[in-house]
């Protein structure tokens, strides 16, 4: 209970995420105080606060009178820009604040500012956390999936907060203590870049059941709403029937229609790709959807490449081809399905690693389970996933869960039939061919790569190993083959272009 007169609780920053966050916390019984650079935020919050219900929201113009309103120790939640508005909020606030207060960063931040903030509040003895809150305006509200890390000691201070505030599900609320250090916001940064994904995957999806199945908004919306009943309930599918749905309030049709085809992105996506690059994991699912994106933005370049095939006879669709529709709609349905697992798995596959490389300990199964409501990556299928690691904590990958592997074995026909008839008509789908090429790639004893790496060794010494024996070898491919066709060129009388005995 907060101290008479005195908040449980502080939240700085009242855009749309904090304001919610904001009523959320003061709705679930625990009275807050809330401050924003700009007063009429401010003034904004406490006037909703009174008309949903008269919560316990008390504004403040004042930083210090703001920190001097919460219960000690106190611990203030800030919701700003990432970056230097950050490290502005902390500065401001570390002037009122006393040994034993703690700061919780709830925006979508780079995990090492947080590691970075953490040792520098530190030093003036105050605690920290970045934790990763998804959901939206509505999960914010409501229940959102809260991802926080830093100190154990620092989780304490606002465990009974958060457990309660974050979205409930059949076994807990969608918040635990990930771990240490930034483990919060890099957990959060791959939460995101697994939607990057699963949003592609889904678009790609929408476009080959429109572009070659030729199925009318209606027909989408309820094709998604059936398959939000099965195997791919999730919150993405839900939404994506419903945005089929929309009208047009300007016009005619539906709303999707006239929504320009360029996609914003604020860099969690690209922070996951980088990782994956310097952790050598391999990430193709979410690379390529990064990609996609930034493919999207050159809409006027798109427009004039158009023009160009079109004249030299290359029309957008290459050919038309009859398809059963029903039959095309549980093919787009397995192959999607696939996918997302892909997608998943190498998530759960760089969170893994830098678990290791940072000594962690995170638990993937327990992330799962957070991830079951509130989150924009919410899925039926994530409490199989947090089976999967909970029978074996030590899984490789996904793709070789019992369970799972057996699904995209039953699936891989139909995964490969939707592929092959977009590459036909000329219908991208990089996100479920790249998935596709990755399961490949994943379920072969032997790879091409041998011969890369003998070409690195030709070129470059780099050397390489043998499947017969230990130890690294290094062959000096170059003369070997020049002398062995010198001995066919003596002995046939034929000239090879790259002989240095060549006649001209």
């Amino acid at each position: 209970m907060a101290s008479e007169g005195l908040s449980r609780i502080g939240l700085a920053g009242l855009a749309v995420m904090g304001q919610n966050l904001a009523l959320n916390i003061a709705e679930k019984g625990f009275p807050i105080s809330v401050y924003n650079r700009s007063a009429s935020k401010v003034d904004e919050t406490v006037e909703r606060a009174k008309e949903e219900g008269n919560l316990p929201v008390r504004g403040f113009h004042d930083p210090c009178e703001f920190v001097k309103s919460i219960q000690k120790p106190r611990c203030i939640i800030i919701l700003v820009k990432a970056g230097a508005p950050v490290d502005q909020t902390i500065e401001l606030l570390s002037k009122y604040l006393e040994k034993g207060d703690c700061i919780i960063d709830g925006g979508n931040e780079w995990y090492e500012n947080t590691e970075r903030r953490a040792e520098t509040v530190k030093a003036k003895g105050l605690l920290y956390l970045g934790m990763g809150v998804s959901g939206g305006e509505e999960g914010a509200r409501h229940g959102p999936s809260m991802m926080p890390g830093g100190t154990l000691e620092a989780y304490k201070y606002i465990e009974e907060v958060v457990t309660k505030v974050a979205a409930q599900v059949n076994d807990g609320p969608c918040v635990t203590y990930v771990g240490p250090g930034g483990a919060g916001n890099f957990v959060k940064m791959v939460h995101n870049g697994i939607e990057y994904g699963d949003m592609e995957l889904i678009a790609e999806a929408y476009d080959v059941l429109k572009s070659v199945g030729g199925l009318t908004n209606k027909e989408l919306h309820e094709t998604f709403y059936e398959w939000n009943k099965g195997e791919l309930e999730s919150f993405l599918v839900e939404i994506t029937a419903d945005i089929f749905s929309v009208p047009d309030d300007k016009g005619e049709g539906e709303l999707v229609d006239k929504v320009l085809d360029k996609t914003g992105m604020k860099g969690t996506g690209k922070w996951t790709v980088q990782q994956a690059a310097e952790l050598s994991i391999a990430a193709p699912t979410i690379a390529t959807s990064l990609d996609l994106r930034y493919l999207s933005g050159l809409k006027e370049e798109r427009e004039e490449a158009s023009k160009v095939f079109k004249s030299l006879g290359v029309s957008e669709i290459l050919t038309e081809v009859k398809v059963d529709k029903q039959e095309l709609i549980d093919n787009v349905r397995k192959a999607l399905y696939a996918s997302k697992i892909c997608s998943y798995a190498q998530g759960m596959n760089l969170i893994r690693a830098k678990s290791i490389e940072k000594g962690w300990n995170l638990n993937l199964g327990e992330l799962a389970r957070i991830w079951k409501g509130g989150c924009i990556i919410r899925a039926k299928f994530l409490d199989r996933i947090k089976q999967a690691y909970d029978r074996n904590p030590k899984l490789a990958s996904l793709l070789i869960d019992p369970e799972f592997a057996k699904e995209m074995v039953e699936r891989q026909g139909a995964w490969r039939k939707v592929v092959s008839l977009a590459i036909e008509v000329g219908v991208s789908t990089p996100g479920m061919s790249t998935s596709l090429a990755y399961f490949d790639t994943y379920r072969r004893a032997r790879l091409p790569a041998n011969l890369v790496q003998a070409q690195r060794d030709y070129f470059g010494s780099h050397t390489y190993e043998r499947v017969d024996m230990k130890d690294s070898f290094h062959t000096e491919w170059y003369k070997i083959a020049k002398k062995l066709l010198g001995d066919r060129a003596a002995t046939t009388g034929e000239l090879h272009i790259g002989s240095k005995e060549q006649k001209h």
